[in-house]
């Protein structure tokens, strides 16, 4: 009998994701930044399909397979591998598409754990068009693109179950996360651009001799997200606030009157000083005080640097943020 699982990698740049001088030739519309992704990816000729339309950056679709005979690995293999995008420029009326590099698929031998079977891939590459960067020797400028990948991780067990990890990463640009029914559970934490752009060349990645490790977080709801993007493509624009890593964003038993969306980073709830959950991108927080007497029923605290987006309540359907509520009451599961 043949078992099979899937795990798929979705990596994309979002607006709030560029920082510094390499926003100039986004901002100015030389080149794009990209939507959200779906919240489900059907399969590979989606994918495929996606990047005809230029929707991301490059995906990486581990497809395993194990042949199992009385309860028993005895063969094990890969299907999927890399799908990479282009880089359109745009300058005036002259449009142009630059076929970015798709780096050889770095695939693991399988290794057999009794009634499991774990695979190992790795997919990335680089952008067609050359970059400068500083370095420190002459000319002290090089052009070369930084590398983007991921390194997804998969356990088949012999019943088909599976279970996935995220075992790296490149720290820009975002990734999304897709199980094997093809919905999205999880998502990077945090893009490092600048980091990313200084350090992500020659050996410092998979093709090298070093990987980055993964920060994941979950996935908000699918209302979240649908909440988002009326926050963020509405008529009323928010503010922004940046946190230092450890900085507090809302404090438990103050007033509170502002919902806020995060846009980067990892923030941590803590009621009554243990903690409760983490938070990254696309989650809706501090609705609770707005629903609940104006009193702020958490403290947030910036587990990495994180961004988030300001919002008055009065801009969100309340109903709406009653539903998210529900799956913030952490302190009533532990209780």
């Amino acid at each position: 009998m043949r078992v099979q699982g899937s795990f798929t990698s979705i990596s994309w740049i979002p607006s709030e994701a560029v920082k510094g001088m390499g926003r100039i030739a986004f901002d100015r519309g030389v080149t794009h930044y990209d939507d959200p992704p779906p919240d489900h990816v059907s399969g590979t000729a989606e994918l495929e399909a996606m990047r005809d339309a230029d929707r991301f950056r490059f995906a990486n679709d581990l497809r395993v397979w194990a042949e199992v005979e009385d309860g028993r690995i005895t063969g094990a293999g890969y299907d999927g591998g890399g799908v990479i995008g282009v880089s359109t420029v745009q300058v005036g009326r002259v449009r142009r598409d630059f076929q970015a590099v798709l780096f050889p698929t770095i695939q693991h031998d399988p290794v057999v754990e009794g009634s499991s079977v774990r695979f190992v891939q790795t997919v990335g590459g680089r952008t067609g068009i050359p970059a400068p960067r500083r370095v420190n020797r002459p000319p002290f400028v090089q052009l070369q693109a930084p590398t983007v990948w991921t390194t997804l991780a998969l356990t088949l067990d012999a019943d088909g179950s599976s279970s996935w990890e995220v075992a790296g990463q490149s720290p820009f640009p975002r990734h999304w996360f897709y199980d094997h029914t093809g919905a999205l559970v999880a998502k990077s934490g945090l893009t490092e651009f600048k980091e990313w752009w200084r350090t992500a060349f020659g050996k410092h990645s998979p093709w090298g001799d070093e990987d980055s490790p993964a920060l994941v977080t979950a996935a908000e709801t699918a209302l979240e997200r649908a909440l988002s993007a009326e926050i963020m493509r509405g008529g009323e624009k928010p503010s922004f606030k940046k946190l230092k890593e450890g900085a507090v964003l809302m404090t438990q038993g103050e007033p509170g009157d502002e919902v806020y969306l995060v846009l980067d980073g990892v923030l941590r709830a803590d009621v009554d000083g243990e903690p409760m959950a983490e938070y990254g991108p696309g989650a809706l927080l501090g609705e609770r005080a707005v629903l609940e007497g104006g009193v702020r029923t958490a403290t947030l605290t910036a587990v990495t640097a994180a961004r988030v987006a300001v919002v008055r309540a009065d801009q969100l359907d309340r109903d709406a943020l009653h539903e998210v509520s529900q799956g913030h009451r952490h302190e009533e599961k532990h209780a």
